[in-house]
């Protein structure tokens, strides 16, 4: 085009920006430059559907300082209180991680849309504040800080069904799977209608602490309001089941999906392997490639552990070295865990030592736990006593190779040993995680921690023990 418009120049712009993020080209840079080229030809100046997307490459391409100058430029052409352009300007800083310029940002724009103490009761503007508000929550997620997160979220006035889903995912994926059950049931309590990524969510939590009903709560709105189920939200029901310990159902999840992908395939499978049924988890592996589906890295981990839980050494061999030799990716270090942990429980012990010796990659200290684990089980103190030593260098303050170590001492009675390993503990000052389990009782679910009694029925229950 000898003279592009604009729109011409935004078309490709936005185009550079929304490329496929798995693709390896530098096209969000291309954008940035091409905006660059924009601004130097001087025919045509940038509009407010310019600055979103150029702000969307500066926070793809992790370009701080290059944002900070097209913010200096969307001021000077003043479209910086454009809800659209506050957004994407928000969040920019939010994925290169300026947290604090990204809060300065919002409370400046909070001030700026009061109206005589009042916030405008203009719904785009109130909808674009709700935006501003769920960037920057997600942001605090992105970096850990739950707390600050949650302070934000009690602050908003109004929220929409993504302010509520970014903080169940957000607890969800950072372990507090009770705050996102919690969470889940004040959205409820709130009126807030759940959608399909509110349910993927929430499924993760209820599958971690083994809130059947609930699950079955989730599966049954999901259809009863018409929410597909597909691959993604399939698989989730699928390993809440599995997690919950209602295998059949997730068979029945998983038979019920038309076109299952590898995701579906590697929760099925995962599923039997941790109850034990590994004739089945082959079975379906087989049905897999059948169906002309390529196996993922998760699956070969479901497949290896079917394997280990049923003693199945030879074939776990057998997987072990396809992956090696005939499949498109290196093997991680999970799938070297669950050799170990194949070979520890089979009893061979020296050769799962040697395996991570010679392993082409570092040994995480969770291979060594695998191993570890197995010295517990087949009361091997003299190598129980080498590995849990590197265990204790590896993560000094770790109290699972403590733990163990001691449990291996208390099994063979040696409580001279016993007593040296935790005072050990005591002069390193590590502390043991306490116990922690769940219980779902009438759709209510309970947490108990050892040595705890802040549960409001905790009498009741130790009464109700000590007459058992």
């Amino acid at each position: 085009m000898s003279e592009p418009n604009c729109f011409s120049w935004n078309t490709v712009i936005r185009a550079l920006t929304e490329s496929d993020e798995n693709d390896e080209t530098n096209e969000p840079l291309e954008a940035l430059l091409l905006f660059t080229e924009m601004l130097t030809d001087g025919t045509v100046l940038p509009n407010r559907f310019t600055f979103p997307s150029v702000f969307k490459a500066c926070a793809r391409t992790g370009k701080l300082l290059e944002g900070e100058q097209v913010h200096g430029l969307a001021v000077k052409f003043g479209f910086e209180k454009d809800e659209f352009v506050a957004s994407n300007l928000v969040r920019m800083y939010v994925m290169c991680g300026a947290m604090e310029k990204a809060q300065f940002l919002l409370n400046k724009m909070m001030v700026e849309f009061e109206n005589d103490g009042k916030l405008v009761n203009d719904k785009r503007r109130i909808e674009g504040n709700i935006v501003l508000w769920n960037v920057m929550i997600d942001g605090y997620i992105r970096i850990g800080d739950l707390t600050a997160a949650r302070e934000l979220f009690d602050k908003m006035s109004q929220r929409s069904v993504i302010s509520w889903n970014v903080m169940i995912s957000g607890y969800a994926q950072n372990g507090y799977f009770m705050e996102a059950i919690e969470m889940f049931r004040l959205m409820q309590m709130g009126k807030v209608r759940p959608n399909y990524v509110t349910l993927v969510s929430v499924l993760s939590a209820i599958s971690r602490i083994g809130a059947l009903e609930l699950g079955k709560w989730v599966h049954l709105y999901a259809e009863r309001n018409d929410i597909v189920i597909d691959d993604v939200l399939g698989s989730a029901l699928i390993d809440m089941y599995a997690k919950c310990g209602s295998i059949e159902k997730a068979v029945q999840v998983f038979n019920r999906i038309s076109k299952p992908n590898t995701i579906t395939w590697s929760a099925i499978i995962g599923g039997l392997a941790i109850h034990g049924r590994a004739k089945d988890a082959l079975d379906y592996f087989s049905r897999m490639e059948r169906e002309g589906v390529t196996p993922s890295g998760v699956v070969y981990i479901g497949i290896l552990t079917a394997c280990s839980h049923a003693g199945l050494v030879e074939e776990g061999r057998l997987f072990f070295n396809h992956i090696v030799n005939e499949v498109d990716f290196e093997p991680r270090l999970e799938h070297y865990g669950c050799m170990v942990d194949l070979l520890g429980r089979a009893g061979l012990l020296k050769e799962a030592e040697e395996f991570i010796l010679n392993m082409p990659i570092k040994p995480d200290d969770v291979t060594w736990k695998a191993l570890l684990g197995a010295c517990k089980m087949h009361g091997n103190i003299e190598m129980g006593d080498r590995v849990a030593q590197i265990l204790m260098n590896m993560a000094p303050r770790d109290s699972g190779a403590y733990v163990a170590l001691s449990n291996i001492y208390a099994a063979s009675r040696d409580w001279e040993s016993v007593a040296r390993v935790r005072l050990k503990m005591i002069e390193m000052n590590v502390r043991k995680d306490p116990g922690c389990s769940w219980i779902e009782l009438d759709g209510i679910v309970h947490q108990f921690l050892v040595e705890d009694d802040s549960h409001p029925r905790a009498k009741e229950i130790h009464s109700m023990l000590l007459e058992i």
